[in-house]
């Protein structure tokens, strides 16, 4: 396979290249660099639906659910959170089709990509970053889903409600029970990851519609005990009118960013399986601002009916399918929920560290390995204590933006503005100090140098309380930095394209 971005080359006399389901490893690429599952693809097969089912995946889940209902509790009108959730939806989308085309044209992963940038050693440095921030985003998401378990298992045995208490049987601030469901969910996801990409893209093709029909049922089961006429879409007090609400605005379209920032980095991991670019672009505009703005609407009125039908706002759908008196809709919507993260958790968190981790030691860690390792890390983080209420979720997602922006803005850098977009993918696969990608010592100085002050300061910006004010613009003032300085750096100093 000669990738569409890569140079021509001459005809070679060389061995044969050795296939290995879909990826392609050439005789020449060094074994300390490569392994089947980060070699280039030889089949890209993935149309518009399966990228639109990983967003579908991505978006429908417990913590995008209240990432999204705690908008609406700003002091804004609905039309201006609606008018935000779709600024930072769209912005998502434009950043995620310029990190796609690199991978997608290749045929390679996220790490790979970024030896462009980083250098063939040097691309460890980002890979471990978004390892461990996958880490921790894997083990919230797989607590936020194990929420879903305790109500399902108090309401077929509420006898176990002792063992739900932390204060009586709980260790570490999780009770019993809560490590039982938070262990389950560990063993499922597990199981669908360890069969392979070609399983998880099967069960996120049917797993992100299955909720959103169980979402709308249960939206219309709310509004109808509540009455259309009783649902406000504005939840809360209006505290901000004209001029003063832009901050807020502004500060709500960057924590959708934020939220996004993850997967949106690493979704190279994922355009690299489509067919063509295309198909990856359609499959973003209808997974991202067409999914989530029917999301957020469903999210709104959900919330907003709990009001007249529990009499009190209820942001937790979860802690909303509890209070419902059938126990044939509460088995329903928690396994809904359980699988909507499961879904969400799987294409976000533990497909990117397997390859991230993989590449760290290509021989003896495999994709598997790789996800297995976040997988286990997640455990020993305690995610419950991460995720508790309101501001640390907020909190917690500003800080994984200030880390997350810099890579993004050195790898679109180095791509668009450097290198103007050809990459020579047999050089991302060699040692040799004659390649592209070797730079000093494996290592690009400049991308190091630019990491370093673009991901400091959006952290002081969360950190330090005089900066609170742009704690929310984290992930753009990293990656702007990241961007500016890697290009005008880059360009002191020369690189090969």
């Amino acid at each position: 396979m000669t990738p569409a971005c890569a140079p021509a080359t001459a005809p070679s006399t060389a061995p044969a290249p050795h296939q290995d389901g879909d990826s392609v490893i050439p005789p020449h690429h060094d074994p300390r660099l490569t392994n089947e599952d980060l070699a280039p693809l030889r089949k890209q097969t993935w149309g518009s639906y399966n990228i639109f089912a990983f967003w579908m995946s991505d978006v429908h889940s417990v913590g995008g659910y209240l990432t999204a209902a705690s908008l609406f509790k700003l002091g804004l009108t609905s039309l201006q959170v609606l008018f935000a959730l779709l600024s930072g939806i769209v912005i998502v989308q434009f950043f995620c089709n310029l990190v796609a085309k690199p991978s997608q044209m290749t045929g390679t992963p996220y790490p790979v990509i970024c030896r462009a940038s980083f250098g063939v050693r040097g691309a460890n440095i980002p890979a471990i970053i978004r390892g461990l921030i996958a880490v921790a985003w894997y083990g919230i998401q797989t607590y936020l889903a194990s929420s879903a378990f305790l109500v399902l298992a108090l309401r077929l045995a509420p006898g176990l409600a002792p063992y739900a208490d932390v204060a009586q049987h709980g260790f570490v601030g999780l009770s019993t029970l809560g490590w039982a469901g938070f262990l389950l969910l560990w063993v499922l996801q597990a199981m669908v990851f360890w069969h392979g990409m070609e399983s998880i893209r099967k069960f996120i093709d049917w797993a992100g519609p299955a909720v959103y029909v169980v979402m709308i049922v249960l939206a219309l089961w709310l509004v109808h005990k509540a009455g259309w006429q009783n649902i406000n879409l504005t939840l809360g007090t209006v505290k901000y009118q004209g001029w003063d609400a832009v901050p807020v605005i502004l500060g709500a379209i960057a924590l959708v960013v934020s939220y996004f920032s993850g997967p949106m980095l690493n979704f190279g991991d994922f355009s690299r399986y489509g067919k063509d670019f295309d198909a990856v672009k359609r499959g973003n505009f209808w997974g991202l601002p067409v999914n989530f703005l029917g999301f957020a609407l469903l999210t709104v009125i959900t919330t907003s009916a709990t009001l007249p039908v529990f009499k009190e706002l209820i942001t937790d759908p979860v802690a909303i399918v509890a209070r419902i008196d059938s126990v044939t809709a509460v088995v329903l919507g928690a396994l809904t929920f359980m699988v909507a993260t499961i879904g969400i958790n799987i294409v976000a968190n533990f497909v990117s560290p397997a390859f991230d981790f993989s590449n760290v030691a290509p021989q003896h860690i495999s994709w598997r390995t790789g996800g297995m390792i976040a997988a286990v890390a997640s455990i020993f983080i305690t995610p419950w204590n991460l995720y508790g209420n309101p501001e640390v979720i907020h909190y917690t997602i500003d800080i994984l933006g200030a880390c997350i922006g810099p890579l993004f803005g050195i790898l679109i850098a180095d791509y668009y503005l450097v290198r103007r977009q050809r990459v020579d993918v047999d050089d991302l696969y060699t040692l040799s100090p004659g390649g592209r990608y070797w730079y000093r010592n494996g290592i690009n100085p400049v991308a190091v140098w630019t990491l370093i002050p673009a991901a400091l300061i959006p952290m002081a910006c969360v950190v330090f309380s005089s900066l609170h004010g742009l704690a929310n613009y984290s992930w753009f003032i990293g990656m702007g930095i990241a961007l500016l300085l890697y290009t005008a750096l880059s360009r002191r100093r020369p690189v090969s394209i």
